[in-house]
């Protein structure tokens, strides 16, 4: 069964038992996804997955965002960290920081480059190009600057 076929399921599931919070989630994501599209017929797990991934990062920044304000923002804090968690099933899992600052250390001795700030964007562009769908590229950024000296 495909995402959009999941999703489906889960929004007809959601109203039987009145889950205003799946609900919304759901339907959200279903108009990202018709915003997104550029065909009818163009619409797949990938597009999904694009779309879902788009949608909960920046969920997951409002959310902070709103953490930030104490008790005024949250419960709208509460309301999108559901989202996030609830939708990020259909994302590809990430590597941790360890797992990542491993890869950081491996790239950077395979490249040569250990020591030189200047090779951050080096790093980072080879890591994502390899390991595109493993790894949150804010964590690689990071991670590659504390190694190099350059953060």
């Amino acid at each position: 069964m495909g995402i959009k076929e999941e999703l489906a399921a889960e929004l007809k599931d959601a109203l039987k038992k009145g889950d205003s919070r799946r609900r919304d989630a759901i339907r959200q994501i279903e108009t990202e996804v018709a915003m997104a599209r550029t065909a009818p017929d163009d619409v797949d797990d990938e597009l999904y997955r694009r779309v879902i991934s788009a949608y909960v990062k920046k969920m997951a920044k409002a959310a902070r965002e709103y953490r930030q304000l104490g008790d005024r923002g949250r419960e709208m804090a509460d309301k999108l960290e559901f989202e996030v968690d609830y939708l990020s099933r259909w994302l590809p899992t990430k590597l941790g920081e360890e797992e990542t600052r491993r890869l950081v250390a491996e790239t950077i001795a395979r490249l040569g480059t250990a020591g030189d700030p200047k090779a951050a964007g080096r790093v980072i562009g080879t890591i994502i190009r390899e390991h595109k769908d493993e790894v949150d590229g804010g964590l690689v950024a990071r991670l590659v600057s504390e190694e190099l000296g350059s953060g």
